[in-house]
Parts: structure tokens; C-alpha cells; sequence
């Protein structure tokens, strides 16, 4: 479009297009802390969908209600408090690795947490979150955090950061593991599971796969790995930390 005086101008059906792309990206989000008003707070900010793109799709106040909800929704992102009963948000990320690491929607934790200490910073970072904020900030940030951490970045309240970049700078790089490397993605999470002690239908319910396809994978760890039998895989993997 031009002026009378031949300039171009910016279409108004390009502006009003952009405005429409962004009212329809949409994340789905459980909330996980065991302050009911926090939670409703957090949700009156960032819960009109229609206007932040943000779906709270469930919402937990302990451990076993999250492992409950996070599985039954599968959303895209988790806002997780650090410090719950029944375990802490580290053992919702450890009893939720099958849903991180699924190939085709993985599920993303970002902690929101009042702590600010380094060693919940880093134990939720190496439990497999995404991302740490502190609830001191602000609603339209924790909106532009939750469609960051969705799309794979990862996310830091600024002073945060140095904490994960300190920590991980003084850890020596593991070294490789041949036998391990010999697995596949899905091999692995079935090979954790299996070591945890859970029954092949539990497995084949967590990772959405039959439970002939558990078998199979089970009998290929057992092959590539040269064992006889799950005590001996358990066993193998408690040794190398897997568990």
C-alpha cells in the first residue's frame, strides 16, 4: 500500500495477520505447588488463554497428585514449585523422565520457586528442568518463560544462571560408556524403568506402548547388554547411577 506520495506503508492485514499468529500459539500448563492461593493467583495472571496463549490444563499440590495429573494431561510445560510434600519437585522430574524424554511431545518442567538457594537451583537442573524462575516475576515474563521453555530453550531468572554455569563448569564430563551406548533412546528409558522395579504393564503405560513392545525392548537390552535376567539389568544400571 502506498500514500499520495508514492511511499510504501505497512498493510493493515499484515499487522492484524502477526497479532493472529500470536493469539494462536498455545501452551498447555499444569501447576504444581502446595500453596492453593499461589496457585490461583498464578492462574488468574496467565490463565486467559485468549489473551496469553496459556492453557492451565491441571493443577497439583504434592508429589503423587503431579506424577497423576502430569500424566493423565501431558502438557507442554510444568510449572513446578521446588519444595513439596511427598518428595520435593526432584521427584516429581525423577518419577516424570519417561514423559521428558518422549520423542514425539515431550513434557517441560520450569521450576517457579520462592528459593533462590544454589543447591534447589541445581538439583532440579540435573533432575532435567528446563529452566528456573523465581516467583518474583512478573506475569507477562513467566508468560514469555513458559513459550520458551515449550520450544526448548532454557530459562533463568538472571542470577540464577551463574549458579548453573558455575556448577557445570567445574564438573568433569562423564566419561563413555560403550554398553550404554549401545542402546537406544527408548532402550534406555525402558532399561530405568525396568531397574526402578516396575511391572512391564506399568512401563508400557508410562511410555504409551504395548506391552509386547516393553518385551521386545527388554529382550534387546538384555542381548546388547549380555545379561540374563532383570536382576542382573538392575543390577548393571544401579551400578552406573542410572536408577
Amino acid at each position: 500500500m502506498t500514500d499520495a506520495s508514492g511511499a510504501s506503508q505497512p498493510a493493515d492485514g499484515a499487522a492484524s495477520g502477526a497479532a493472529e499468529e500470536t493469539a494462536q500459539r498455545r501452551v498447555r500448563v499444569v501447576l504444581v505447588d502446595d500453596h492453593r492461593m499461589f496457585r490461583t493467583g498464578v492462574q488468574a495472571e496467565i490463565g486467559e488463554t485468549a489473551r496469553t496463549g496459556v492453557e492451565v490444563v491441571g493443577e497439583a499440590a504434592d508429589v503423587d497428585q503431579a506424577v497423576t495429573v502430569i500424566s493423565a494431561t501431558r502438557p507442554e510445560v510444568v510449572l513446578l514449585d521446588v519444595h513439596l510434600p511427598g518428595g520435593g519437585g526432584v521427584e516429581v522430574l525423577r518419577r516424570s523422565a519417561a514423559l521428558m524424554a518422549a520423542a514425539d511431545r515431550p513434557v517441560r518442567f520450569l521450576a517457579l520457586s520462592v528459593s533462590d538457594a544454589a543447591e534447589d537451583v541445581i538439583g532440579v537442573i540435573r533432575g532435567g528442568a528446563r529452566g528456573y524462575v523465581t516467583k518474583t516475576i512478573t506475569g507477562t515474563d513467566l508468560v514469555d518463560a513458559i513459550f520458551r521453555v515449550s520450544e526448548g530453550d532454557a530459562v533463568f531468572s538472571p542470577r540464577l544462571a551463574g549458579f548453573v554455569l558455575d556448577a557445570f563448569a567445574s564438573t568433569d564430563a562423564p566419561p563413555v560408556d560403550e554398553d550404554l551406548d549401545r542402546l537406544t533412546q527408548r532402550e534406555r528409558e525402558v532399561l530405568r524403568l525396568i531397574a526402578r522395579g516396575y511391572a512391564y504393564k506399568e512401563i508400557a503405560k508410562q511410555l504409551f506402548i504395548s506391552v509386547k513392545t516393553v518385551e521386545s525392548h527388554v529382550s534387546a537390552v538384555l542381548r546388547k547388554l549380555q545379561l540374563s535376567n532383570r536382576h542382573e539389568l538392575t543390577r548393571w544400571a544401579t551400578a552406573r547411577r542410572l536408577v
